[in-house]
């Protein structure tokens, strides 16, 4: 994909109506609405498990799943509500994108593990799409497909190849969309075309998560939260994991934090580097305008140098508008106003529409751009991952 350029600025008219309407913005996640109440949790972890997991997201709770299944008794600590990060703050979005493309893994890695690392991709793709169907999950998944825009000619021109040669190299299925046919997939004449990548899909991050807590329960894991873990040393052939409501001796710990990395673990938190994303929601719109927005429920992004991603609410009824605002961190509010500005840049629209809810999350961005899994001083971990969910897969460093 083309690394992207600066985008227009929004207009100063709309950022201003935006700062208007701060006060009445919920900064939490637009997907905490729909979640009901969490299930009743172990209040205090038990003194002696197999396996520790640090991290209650995504990552901690698949490998809690694959651990309880598999006969240990599993033990999963969050420093905050399992769930709190940025597995129920993101976007929704899933695709089958490894940032590297085939050709500078090949340089780094050789053909033929650039490939096994390309394909990664789309088999966890397909992964998540046979999970949510074996396990009943109830979270929206939907096979969508994303519109990739682009935000000038050449960058249309540079798309089209560049989608091309992923069809013939690794065929990942997709079709180009020139300006004069972008109204189909998208309702803005702010882009050049685009391209849609037909098998990504889109769910309610709240939601899956809530599933994956779920069956975490119902496999036998004990999910304690509010129980940040201090300190984990080696106590003779496993580890003593201190945490604020006692110790838990355990023969193996999996370190699941990835954003929410911390001095707790020094050599991983070396390794990412914690990036803030920011989304907005919009108030309820009418039936007619979403769409016209957004006619064939795709998932979008952009080539901006820094990337929008956008898409209809599940339900239809709003907006939901992402990205990254600014070089350094931001709160909520401030990220709102840029956010809206920009989506009103590129939804006209939606000048005049009011903001329902801004949040953030931290993603964790490795130095490769590749996620990792590997063993560490005897501890598990998994991280660096930008995709909406991963199996937790040991391996060597």
């Amino acid at each position: 994909m083309p690394a992207g350029g600066e985008c227009p600025a929004a207009a100063e008219g709309s950022d201003a109506v935006g700062q208007m309407q701060l006060s009445n913005i919920r900064q939490t996640p637009f997907w905490h609405d729909q979640l009901g109440t969490m299930p009743v949790l172990q209040d205090r972890p038990s003194p002696k498990v197999d396996v520790v997991i640090v991290g209650g997201g995504y990552t901690g709770l698949s490998a809690a799943l694959t651990t309880a299944r598999g006969g240990r008794s599993t033990l999963v600590l969050d420093a905050e509500d399992p769930g709190y990060g940025c597995s129920s703050r993101n976007g929704g979005q899933i695709s089958t994108s490894v940032k590297p493309s085939l050709e500078k893994l090949t340089a780094k890695f050789g053909a033929e593990r650039a490939r096994g690392i390309r394909a990664e991709g789309a088999n966890a793709l397909r992964w998540i799409g046979e999970f949510v169907t074996a396990e009943g999950l109830d979270c929206d998944f939907r096979r969508v497909g994303r519109f990739h825009a682009a935000h000038t000619p050449g960058h249309y021109e540079t798309l089209v190849r560049d989608a091309e040669k992923l069809r013939q190299q690794e065929g990942i299925e997709s079709f180009a969309v020139p300006r004069a046919e972008q109204h189909r997939e998208l309702g803005t004449d702010t882009y050049f075309g685009g391209v849609v990548f037909s098998a990504h899909c889109s769910l309610h991050p709240g939601k899956f998560h809530r599933e994956l807590l779920r069956l975490a329960l119902g496999a036998g894991a004990q999910v304690v939260g509010r129980c940040r873990v201090t300190d984990i040393t080696r106590s003779g052939s496993g580890f003593r994991v201190q945490t604020a409501k006692g110790v838990v001796e355990a023969r193996d710990v999996i370190v699941a934090t990835n954003g929410y990395t911390t001095a707790l673990t020094p050599w991983l938190r070396r390794r990412v580097i914690p990036i803030g994303s920011y989304i907005i929601a919009t108030e309820e719109l009418p039936e007619a305008t979403i769409d016209e927005l957004f006619p064939g429920d795709r998932i979008a992004s952009d080539t901006c140098k820094v990337v929008y991603y956008y898409r209809a609410s599940p339900d239809r009824r709003r907006v939901l508008f992402g990205g990254r605002v600014s070089a350094s961190e931001t709160t909520a509010l401030a990220g709102a106003t840029r956010l809206r500005a920009d989506m009103c840049r590129i939804f006209p629209q939606l000048e005049g529409v009011a903001l329902s809810h801004a949040w953030s999350g931290t993603v964790a961005y490795s130095f490769d751009e590749l996620a990792h899994t590997g063993v560490r001083d005897g501890i598990h971990y998994a991280m660096g991952m930008a995709r909406c969910a991963q199996r937790f897969r040991p391996s060597r460093p």
